[in-house]
Formats: C-alpha cells, structure tokens, sequence
C-alpha cells in the first residue's frame, strides 16, 4: 500500500511562519530569499548557512538581516561582523537552530551527504522540511521514513518532479494511483548519437537548455543521473516499488510530471521550468499558493509539447538506479558518492563524459557493503566508500 512520507498532522500553518534557508547561498537558497522578501507577511527569515561562498553569504546577511547566520566550515565565523545577525559556526550549530520551538520550517537546499545531518534533526525536532536535498533519501532513505513513520516531522519535496507529482495527489486516494511518472528534459544532448557524446567537454555538458542549475546537476541532467536519482527517491517519498515509477522524456520542461490512475486517467502539474514555484508550493502548504511567484504559462505562445519513451542505451543510469532499488539501501548510498567522485573527475577533465555511468557502475561491483542502522554507520560507509574509489578508480585525481 502507497504510504506517503509527506504527514502534516503535527504542523501549525499559520502565518508569519519561521524559516531556515540551509544552503542559502545555492541555487535554491538564492530563490527561497527571494520569495521570503516577496511576502513578508507570510514568512520570517530566521537562520541562513553556507559553506564555502562566504563572499555571497556576507551580502545575505546585509540584505536580508536573518537572526542567525552560520558557517559549516567551523572557525570562518570571524570574517563575519553584523549588527543585527548572531554569527555561529559549524554543523552542528546549524544542528541545533534546527531544532528550535520558534521554527517552522528548514529549507534543506545543502549539497551532499553533509545535508541529511540537518534535515534528520529538522524531523526528529518535528519540522516541516521543505526538502531539495536528494542524498537524504537517495543515500539516507531509510533513515528518514524511520523518522516520518515514528510520526515525527514531514517532507514536502522541493525537486520539481516530485513537488509534480505531490501536487498531483492533493485530494487523492493514493490506493487509486497506478504509477507516477517523471518527466526529464533529455539535457542538451537529446538526439545526439553516442559517437557525438564521446567529445562532450564540461563547458558543454552545464549548458542546460532550460534550468539554470550548478555544474553538478547539469552533468547530472545530461546523463540522465538526475532522473536516476530521482527514482530512487521517490522509491522512498511514496513507498512505491520500483516498477510503479515510470520517466518519459519532455523535452520542454513543462509538464513537471504526471501520476497514473487505475480508471486510466492522467494528472500532470504544468509551468516554466523556475524553481521558485516549487519552493514557493513546499513553504506555503496546505495555505494555498503564493500570488505571482512565476512566469504564467501560456501554451499558446509555446505551441507544442512533445514526449518520448526512454533509450535505455544511451541512458543507463536509470537501469543502475533500479539495481540499486533492488539491492538494498546502501547500494543506492554507493550510487550516489560514485556519482559525485565521478561527474567531479569528468569535470576536473581527469574522465569523459561517456565515462561517467561505467564508473558509477564499476563502483557498485567493487563496494561490498553492509547496510547501514544509524548516522554515524551510513556517515562511516560514506567515507570508506569514497576511499576506496578514490584508490581504485580514480587514481589520476
């Protein structure tokens, strides 16, 4: 049975609510500041935090005046003087702001296995977390339905796809739904034959045509990685069998995806590819939806959608991702760090671009890996992972 991990039972809507924008110097940092700005009334920027952008953090902290503002990299505190916000530093000082009764919301837009940290202690304190971390259900799934199921917190997904498909449900009877379907744009090189793939450079590969996304996502999108990473998320947002998660290349970017009904219908969530309108969703739910938060849709002008199934052999990221499903956490927890290490060395120019899925997938058969109970067994697995590929397959580094 469909058990979704989204629970709002413990929440209090009301307005103006308290927010965390961790990371708040990505991308999706950057557009949750903006709409906090937008509509004052709604929401109150409580705590901000970035890592190594501390050039951009410090305009942040000008601008938007958050109470707290802190630094993972424990000790760069020192560069930072405000008036009016209280500097901290490191994780586990972001760890603890997470947990504080004025809060309502923590925005987990925090890159890497470094993000589950905060989103697990956002639900244990029981949180709403709007979530675009994928690592904390890609590596740290279970993890996180342990919490929900205990009762604790809940999630409202902030990738567009998922933010779709959560959308899509609203007034559903999820035992009706058949299978969810994600949309993927194909990247920029949709229709290119795996001879013209083979001179991809980087500068080629971040140039999506639609989002405007970091270099690692971008990579991500053109090999279909982000679209694999995806499934294995949403194996765990709604507690679906792999084989009830469908993708279909959209290469417009419009229809965000679709859900699947047993009568044979279809319900799909449409509008330009900008972030913000899935942000906006995740802070202001079930209150109804912010005014004038993106661009409005207008079909006519764009003409025509067009769909295609998937070509396995050009994308076989997403037959990995269901190995992985099949195999057990800690085999999705390896997919994702190989991943990284990999579409970091494509980067770096250390591997190509057609290199990048057969690392991933020789990874997987060099990690013998126990699955994982705590934190501290999954953050432990995270690094002797990343020590053995490092020395096995990416010794050039």
């Amino acid at each position: 049975m469909l058990v979704p991990i989204v629970s709002n039972k413990h929440q209090d809507f009301s307005y103006p609510r308290k927010v965390i924008v961790a990371g708040s110097t990505g991308s999706i940092g950057k557009s949750t500041l903006e709409i906090i700005k937008n509509n004052p009334e709604k929401f109150e920027l409580f705590a901000i935090s970035a890592h190594s952008n501390l050039a951009l953090l410090e305009q942040q902290i000008v601008e938007h005046s958050p109470k707290y503002a802190v630094v993972t990299d424990a000790g760069a505190q020192n560069q930072f003087k405000s008036k009016h916000t209280e500097i901290l530093s490191g994780m586990q000082e972001l760890c603890s702001l997470c947990t504080e009764g004025i809060v309502d919301t923590v925005v987990a837009g925090i890159v890497g296995i470094a993000g589950l940290t905060p989103v697990l202690a956002a639900l244990k304190a029981n949180k709403r977390v709007a979530l675009a971390n994928k690592e904390s259900l890609v590596a740290g799934g279970v993890l996180v339905r342990e919490i929900i199921e205990s009762g604790s917190g809940e999630i409202i997904p902030v990738d567009s796809e998922h933010s779709a498909i959560f959308q899509c449900l609203q007034g559903e009877n999820v035992e009706n739904l058949k299978s969810i379907i994600l949309t993927a744009s194909g990247g920029p090189f949709l229709g290119k034959s795996l001879d013209e793939l083979g001179s991809v450079t980087s500068e080629m590969a971040i140039a999506h045509p639609n989002w405007s996304m970091g270099a690692k996502i971008s990579v991500d999108s053109a090999t279909m990685m982000n679209k694999a990473l995806e499934v294995i998320e949403a194996r765990w947002l709604y507690n679906l069998p792999e084989e009830q998660i469908e993708v279909l290349i959209h290469p417009e970017s419009i229809v965000h995806s679709l859900v699947n009904f047993y009568d044979g219908s279809q319900i799909a969530q449409l509008s330009v590819p900008d972030m913000k309108g899935a942000i906006a969703y995740a802070l202001s739910y079930p209150n109804g939806r912010l005014r004038e938060v993106v661009t409005e849709l207008s079909l006519a002008r764009i003409g025509s959608l067009n769909f295609e199934s998937v070509d396995h052999q050009r994308f076989p990221a997403l037959g990995l991702a269901r190995r992985c499903l099949k195999a057990g956490a800690a085999t999705s927890a390896v997919f994702n760090i190989a991943n990284e290490l990999a579409v970091d060395a494509f980067l770096k120019g250390t591997i190509g671009f057609l290199d990048i899925v057969p690392v991933v997938e020789e990874a997987l058969t060099i990690c013998d890996v126990q699955e994982y109970r705590t934190l501290d067994e999954l953050l432990a697995l995270n690094e002797d992972v990343r020590t053995v590929l490092k020395e096995r397959l990416f010794r050039k580094e």
